[in-house]
C-alpha cells in the first residue's frame, strides 16, 4: 500500500475541522495551498513593482554621484585659476614697484585685470561647491529610499520561502508565521515608493 508523505505531517491542534478523512484532509490542504498560491502571487506582484522603482532610484544614484564628481571636478579647476590669478597678481606688484612710473600704471591695470579674475572664480568656485554637496544630499536622500527597497525585498524573499514550505509541510502555524515578514515588507516597500521615513538605521548599519 503506497504511503502518502503528507499523512506523515501533524496537524496542528486548534486549526481546521476535526474531521481527520482523507477528504477533510485533503479540503483542508487544498485551502492552505490557496491561500499561499494567491500570497505568493500577490507578492510576486508587488516585489515587480518596487523593482521597477528601485531599479529608476538605482539610475538617478548613479546620476547624482557622476554630477558630484563632476562639480568638485570644477570646483579644483576653479580653484586653480584663482591661485594662479591671485600669484600673477602678486608678481605683478612685486615687479611694479621697480618700475618706471609711466610703466606702473600698464602694471597697475593687469593687477586689477588679474584680481578681478581671481574674485570670479572663486565666487564661482563656492557656487560650484554647493552644486556638488546638493549633489551629495540628492544622493543620500535616493540611497535612503534604496535601502527601504533592499529591506523590502530581503523581507519579502524570506516570506516566500516560508510560504513555500508552508506549503509543502502543510503548516498552517507556519503561513501564518510567514505573513509577518511579509506584511513588513510590504510596508517598507510602501515606504520606498511614496518616500515615508521609515528606516531601520540598526538593521542598515548591521547589513551595510
Amino acid at each position: 500500500m503506497a504511503l502518502d508523505p503528507l499523512d506523515m505531517v501533524a496537524e496542528p491542534s486548534g486549526f481546521g475541522d476535526d474531521d481527520t478523512s482523507p477528504a477533510a484532509r485533503h479540503r483542508k490542504h487544498a485551502r492552505l495551498n490557496a491561500a499561499v498560491a494567491v500570497t505568493v502571487a500577490l507578492l510576486a506582484t508587488f516585489m515587480g513593482i518596487c523593482k521597477i522603482k528601485d531599479d529608476n532610484i538605482c539610475q538617478a544614484m548613479q546620476q547624482a554621484q557622476a554630477d558630484k564628481i563632476d562639480h568638485w571636478s570644477y570646483y579644483q579647476a576653479r580653484n586653480v585659476r584663482q591661485e594662479v590669478a591671485e600669484a600673477t597678481a602678486t608678481q605683478l606688484r612685486l615687479q611694479q614697484a621697480s618700475q618706471a612710473a609711466p610703466a606702473q600704471a600698464a602694471y597697475a591695470e593687469a593687477i586689477a585685470r588679474y584680481d578681478q579674475i581671481a574674485r570670479d572664480q572663486a565666487q564661482k568656485k563656492q557656487q560650484v561647491a554647493a552644486q556638488a554637496e546638493a549633489d551629495q544630499k540628492n544622493y543620500d536622500a535616493l540611497n535612503y529610499r534604496d535601502d527601504q527597497f533592499d529591506l523590502s525585498d530581503a523581507l519579502l524573499a524570506i516570506a516566500i520561502s516560508m510560504l513555500a514550505v508552508s506549503s509543502l509541510t502543510q503548516l498552517l502555524w507556519l503561513y501564518l508565521l510567514s505573513l509577518l515578514p511579509a506584511a513588513c515588507g510590504v510596508i517598507m516597500g510602501v515606504a520606498g515608493l511614496t518616500g515615508l521615513r521609515i528606516h531601520p538605521d540598526g538593521l542598515t548599519a548591521l547589513l551595510s
